[in-house]
């Protein structure tokens, strides 16, 4: 081996040098369980057909999974997902192509290449030419033998993230499950509100009639008949409030579901004076199976390895084929003419990089970096995960504790209309009196619908954090 091919090969394997891809980081473990919760019963398991069980809800979400345009995008980004694996597997086999060329050229005569062609001629008899034509027709195919992988690893990273996207979807629809169920509980919030103004609006009505008869009878005054007619004047106001408020909440729900605005059919009834709600979260270790957003998370992670790992074989030698058949003749009538046209040709070249390596470096640093990222927001995934469920844990006690009693405070206060009521039209109470204690039961009532509706919240929120809806 004479010293240039040594040197050739010294350089050779100094290209092959380790490049270091250890980018792995300790992963922070989550509890076992959820606020003593060790049971794998998980509310999550059930569909959300299934867990939500009102038909009309169901039939609107229905709709919102068929229509909804980000869950249509989110389909199209599947397909580009799937797409790319194409191409990536597309890359580890042969490039084969049809090729074809006429062409006319000529040869310096006092070049390199024409000398000793004077008075040659082809094998048909026609003498050589300084100016020629050539006509070429065949396959021509190139290949890069995947020695270190590099493609192989850019195939798993296209996969990996085609999976994610997947997933991706699925998290969209689980999304829109719980905005869909979030807004029609709101709703129907919204719905009790404006029975309970209207039904005050009529107390109101009945008790201005009171007030303006004691009034003829001398014993009220001008100043309550206006307190009371102030007081009615503000509940129709707040009455019109609420149907504009109840018309924003169709819009929203018309636009999850992808629709011009209409109104929306929903069932009053589903919203019940009570709301009973079977904690159910399972162990901690169910979310890393059932959250989309994890396992899109981790198959991200996943495919940043891989995309680290192929861009470390960039810094390895190519081997590279490329081959070619076909006829090729200096005239149209030889180009078939077998097996004197006949043309083919082998190629194999070995190439590395040995100076100036800084793009490929640069390259590989950022999938490094790339990884790190990845794998922190999966981190952070896990994280927000779990507090999630365990913040709406806490919130459901916390919520079922208010309910009962604001539920026992507005059936005090209920009782205390009629009895204020009785008390002023014998004059024992002070219009005043009458006033107050309306205007606090039907806030009262007002919270008690509002904690009522929290309580569904916290039953669509505890489902979705749980890694329910998607399926």
């Amino acid at each position: 081996m004479n010293k240039w091919a040594t040197l050739g090969l010294i350089l050779l394997l100094s290209a092959c040098k380790s490049i270091s891809i250890s980018t792995d980081k300790p992963l922070k473990e989550m509890p076992p369980d959820f606020e003593a919760y060790a049971d794998t019963t998980n509310i999550a398991n059930l569909s959300w057909r299934e867990y939500f069980g009102d038909t009309t809800l169901v039939r609107l979400i229905e709709q919102a999974i068929t229509d909804n345009p980000d869950l249509s995008i989110a389909q199209q980004r599947i397909e580009m997902a799937r797409a790319d694996v194409t191409f990536t597997k597309g890359m580890l086999l042969p490039v084969v192509d049809a090729a074809g060329f006429a062409g006319q050229a000529r040869t310096a005569e006092f070049s390199v290449n024409w000398a000793g062609n004077e008075g040659g001629q082809f094998l048909s008899g026609d003498p050589l030419r300084p100016a020629y034509t050539d006509y070429f027709i065949g396959l021509q195919s190139s290949w890069e033998a995947d020695v270190w992988g590099k493609l192989k690893n850019r195939k798993k990273a296209a996969l990996s993230r085609f999976y994610a996207s997947s997933e991706g979807k699925n998290w969209v629809v689980s999304n829109l499950v719980a905005d869909m169920a979030l807004t029609y509980y709101e709703l129907l919030s919204l719905d009790e509100n404006l029975e309970i103004i209207r039904e005050t609006i009529a107390l109101q009505e009945n008790a201005l009639e009171v007030v303006r008869a004691q009034k003829e009878a001398g014993k009220a005054n001008k100043l309550a008949v206006e307190q009371f007619e102030t007081q009615l004047l503000s509940l129709k106001g707040l009455e019109k409030e609420t149907l504009q408020e109840i018309a924003v909440v169709e819009y929203r729900l018309n636009l999850l579901m992808g629709h011009y605005p209409k109104a929306i059919q929903r069932n009053s009834f589903a919203f019940e004076d009570s709301v009973a709600l079977s904690v159910l979260p399972g162990v901690s270790s169910q979310l890393l199976v059932n959250r989309p957003d994890i396992r899109q998370a981790e198959l991200d992670l996943m495919a940043t390895k891989a995309d680290v790992k192929a861009a470390r074989a960039a810094f390895y030698p190519s081997l590279g084929i490329t081959a070619g058949f076909g006829y090729n003749a200096f005239k149209p009538q030889f180009l078939f003419r077998s097996p004197e046209s006949i043309a083919y040709n082998v190629f194999g070249d070995l190439t590395a990089p040995l100076f100036n390596r800084s793009a490929i470096k640069a390259e590989f640093n950022f999938n490094k970096a790339n990884q790190v990222e990845a794998f922190y927001n999966y981190q952070k995934t896990l994280l927000e995960a779990y507090s999630e469920v365990s913040l709406e844990i806490r919130n459901i006690r916390n919520l079922q504790e208010r309910y009962e009693l604001k539920s026992n405070e507005v059936d005090v206060l209920t009782s205390s209309i009629e009895t204020s009521s009785d008390l002023f039209k014998t004059g024992r109470a002070s219009y005043l009196e009458v006033l107050i204690t309306q205007q606090n039961t039907l806030q009262s009532r007002l919270e008690l619908i509002d904690v009522r509706e929290q309580l569904y919240y916290s039953k669509v929120k505890l489902y979705k954090a749980l890694g329910g809806g998607w399926r």
